[in-house]
């Protein structure tokens, strides 16, 4: 089994509200970008790491896995799509269609690293599915709101799941499948909604709780269910 990993970190993070991207953001004593790189890094069935960056990043250089002989570097697109896809394009010259492909955010920094590998075991044992991902089942109650901002009704929450990544497909079916929905125009936040669209089926991998992404700046605050200081330093977690 051959895994890969790709990282798209060509965002400037406009809801963050920094003039920093989100992903070189301090946590602790690194940049995000480096603790979510960490895990896939240390993983051992993960053979590379490919990261898209943006055409104008002066900032990767100074992180901790610039120059580390297991991550390779692209430019990414305007859209998450186009840089995944610019990774796996740069990918495909050494995968096999039927390797394992990861994608995670670069901004989702809290990945434990039992996390990781539950997912990929998981995937790669079951005898059907192109590939799954990590979630979490929704605990509040959810409510659709309407563009006047009433409520119109009540969600079933029994069937809703949070999405986190890595979200994990074989390597052709998510290149076939990623380029048929950039030819389409395809909207998508994800990679699992990419293969939903095309059909195929996915496994949903209950995960921890605090594998939470970075979008706003209070998510850069200690939250009640961490790991032990997280959020002071994330090393003693990775080699």
């Amino acid at each position: 089994m051959t895994n890969w990993a790709v990282v798209p970190a060509a965002g400037i993070g406009q809801r963050m509200q920094s003039a920093i991207p989100k992903q070189y953001l301090m946590l602790g004593n690194q940049q995000v970008i480096d603790h979510a790189l960490a895990p896939l890094i240390a993983h051992p069935t993960i053979r590379q790491t490919c990261v898209a960056l943006n055409p104008d990043d002066r900032r990767w250089a100074q992180t901790r896995f610039a120059d580390h002989p297991d991550i390779v570097c692209v430019i990414g697109g305007a859209e998450r799509r186009d840089s995944v896809l610019s990774a796996l394009h740069t990918l495909a010259a050494r995968a096999n269609p039927e390797d394992w492909v990861l994608v995670h955010d670069a901004a989702r920094p809290y990945l434990h690293p039992d996390d990781l590998t539950h997912l990929i075991t998981q995937v790669t044992a079951h005898p059907t599915a192109a590939g799954g991902l990590l979630g979490q089942r929704v605990a509040n109650t959810l409510k659709r709101v309407t563009e006047q901002g009433t409520i119109s009704d009540t969600l079933d929450r029994n069937h809703i799941w949070h999405a986190f990544t890595p979200q994990m497909c074989r390597f052709g079916l998510l290149y076939q499948h990623l380029q048929a929905a950039c030819a389409a125009n395809l909207p998508m936040t994800d990679e699992a909604g990419v293969l939903e669209w095309a059909g195929e089926t996915l496994l949903m991998i209950p995960g921890r709780a605090d594998n939470r992404k970075i979008t706003y700046p209070e998510d850069l605050v200690p939250h009640a269910n961490d790991k032990p200081g997280a959020t002071a330093d994330l090393r003693s977690y990775y080699p």
